[in-house]
């Protein structure tokens, strides 16, 4: 198995935006193209299936330069992409037990707020547990150099 170099934080957290960005931009295209072919909800389906396993190969190789591959990656990364999904669906009906109507801009500032704890809080699992690089016994722990600019 090679080794690859773990980026630092701050790329880590960029790197994680834009894939997981373009990931998302790219499931919208393909929906409204495949929306004109099958229901919606099994366009829908299929792109966050798709769109989750893809999201996954690219943060591991791309967001925390690991080595992990296969279903266990997989299933991890799902479930941190699983719990955002739940603290954002816990954030929304909250906020519709609270008020029955809610005006527009609450509800996006809800719903904004709520997917960027729920973003922060899955960069942080899986860059610290999914994809945190594991040492052996026999080898010391792997540590990251912090340079700080002038």
């Amino acid at each position: 198995m090679k080794t690859t170099e773990t980026p630092g934080p701050i790329a880590s957290f960029i790197r994680f935006v834009v894939c997981g960005g373009g990931v998302t931009v790219l499931s919208s295209i393909v929906l409204v193209q495949l929306e004109a072919r099958m229901s919606l909800l099994l366009a829908n389906a299929l792109i966050t299936v798709v769109g989750t396993l893809l999201a996954n190969e690219l943060h591991s190789r791309i967001s925390f330069g690991s080595d992990r591959r296969g279903w266990r990656m997989h299933l991890e990364s799902t479930a941190t992409a699983f719990a955002a999904w739940l603290v954002t669906s816990v954030a929304m009906l909250t906020l519709h037990h609270l008020s029955a109507h809610p005006a527009v801009l609450l509800e996006q500032a809800v719903y904004l707020t709520a997917s960027g704890v729920a973003g922060l809080g899955r960069f942080l699992t899986l860059r610290l547990v999914v994809f945190a690089k594991k040492s052996s016994p026999l080898e010391p722990p792997v540590r990251e150099e912090v340079v700080l600019a002038a």
